[in-house]
């Protein structure tokens, strides 16, 4: 049973984003660890959201998902 916050993660598949734009960005919390997978729109400097990173595997798969080998942290 999924929780009732919980979001079901497509498998194998691209995410949408415009690549002229928006670049892929792991945000981390320097306090607690925690990781947010998400774009960050180049000319406003604006992120957006896409996921809560839980494990390294969660992390290798928004990877794929974008299309990148490296996805850079802000801390």
């Amino acid at each position: 049973m999924m929780g009732l916050f919980s979001r079901k993660k497509p498998k194998d598949t691209q995410l949408e984003y415009d690549r002229e734009t928006e670049t892929p960005i792991l945000r981390c919390s320097i306090c607690n660890g925690e990781q947010v997978a998400g774009f960050r729109n180049r000319n406003t400097g604006r992120f957006r959201e896409a996921y809560v990173i839980r494990s390294h595997e969660e992390l290798e798969e928004f990877r794929k998902m974008c299309g990148v080998d490296q996805i850079p942290k802000e801390y």
